[in-house]
């Protein structure tokens, strides 16, 4: 409590520690990030994405024999529900893909024999099946939008290499697949942010598993959150060649309130160690696919912000736009491509929080005014 009577007020919760947590840390002054325990250095390297939702979902990295079990599991919960297919295809053309994909989350409950089930196996496999689902999700509503139907998953495929054949209807090739597989590592868990405690708070009201999942999406789509990469590849095109980029910056910056998307973090003070990682990727990418332009542009961006007189640092938006873009993916479906990712940390929260609940209830500060005199509707 101030002086002056009033609370001192955490705007945007910036700082305030609200519960304990098992499943992610990260150190914002050296710029560390760590998936129970585990550096998000060493997942991205050695570990698929089927290995890191066990983690998120069983707080330990699997054996062989664990990690073929939940693989099962995953391709059992394959197969788009006709009803949520449905729900997909009658969406209006005005509906932009993450309000296409927060809806289908919420349709997949009503196709859910228990979808209210909250003991610790419900939990989990509805964990199970949202992870399952979203690529398929995703994917129906890229392929409706350009007049193709979806295809079926090809269960000989791991979870990334399937989501790029759903996309596209052709297997990829190893390189696309792993590309892919290092993306959905990173974007997987980041600890408290807007989406993940989103899907905490509706959690700690003893909702069930879709109903969280459904208002994190909700969360993500907001551009000051997921929505940054469409707006880094947005920038790389409307600035167009390598030798524009200092002065477009500067015409920018010169603009009262211009944020340029995909610099600056709430939590890193350094260098996001996920762009980090995205950085070489996004440079091997355009090698492989024979177009390093995206890179070159988003690394010259890169230096120009450090050079300016208070630096920025890239997150994790930055390097993923241009990484994504080279490999053929339209900006759009940016966004969903993390909901992808993040839907097992989303899910690995619920079950946390569900596991040693307290409803989560703030208090405000009021503002307004007081013992106001009711003036009857003919008076006012």
């Amino acid at each position: 409590m101030a002086e002056d009577g009033k609370p001192q007020i955490a705007y945007g919760l910036q700082g305030v520690v609200i519960d304990d947590t098992h499943i992610c840390k990260i150190d914002g002054e050296v710029g560390k990030l760590y998936y129970y325990g585990y550096g998000i250095e060493d997942l991205a390297q050695h570990c698929s994405y089927e290995e890191v939702v066990y983690l998120l979902l069983k707080g330990e990295l699997p054996n062989a024999e664990q990690l073929g079990a939940l693989k099962k599991e995953l391709v059992a919960a394959r197969g788009l529900p006709y009803g949520v297919r449905d729900v997909i295809k009658s969406a209006p053309k005005t509906s932009g893909p993450m309000d296409v994909l927060r809806t289908a989350a919420s349709a997949l409950a009503l196709t859910d024999s228990a979808p209210n089930d909250n003991t610790e196996a419900g939990r989990y496999k509805k964990a199970i099946r949202l992870i399952a689902q979203f690529p398929e999700i995703v994917a129906a509503d890229y392929r409706f939008r350009r007049g193709e139907e979806p295809i079926a998953p090809d269960n000989n495929l791991g979870h990334a290499a399937n989501f790029l054949y759903l996309l596209h209807g052709e297997k990829p090739g190893d390189a696309a697949a792993r590309t892919m597989d290092v993306a959905l590592v990173l974007h997987a868990e980041h600890s408290f942010n807007a989406s993940t405690f989103t899907a905490r708070v509706i959690a700690a009201t003893l909702s069930d598993m879709y109903s969280a999942i459904t208002g994190a999406v909700g969360a993500l789509k907001g551009p000051l959150h997921g929505g940054a990469n469409e707006g880094v590849i947005k920038t790389l095109l409307d600035i167009g060649e390598p030798a524009k980029i200092d002065g477009w910056l500067d015409e920018k910056f010169a603009e009262k309130g211009f944020r340029l998307m995909g610099f600056g973090h709430r939590v890193y003070k350094v260098l996001d160690p996920r762009a980090a990682i995205l950085k070489a990727w996004s440079k091997k990418t355009g090698e492989e696919y024979g177009t390093t332009k995206w890179y070159e542009m988003s690394d010259a961006i890169e230096k120009a912000m450090l050079a300016r007189e208070k630096p920025l640092y890239p997150n994790v938006d930055f390097y993923s736009a241009s990484t994504y873009y080279m490999m053929g993916l339209p900006p759009e479906i940016f966004t969903p491509i993390f909901a992808v990712s993040r839907v097992s940390g989303w899910a690995a929260h619920v079950i946390e929080q569900q596991a040693n609940n307290k409803l989560i209830r703030p208090k405000a500060h009021y503002i307004g005014d007081v013992d106001k005199k009711f003036k009857p509707i003919g008076e006012r």
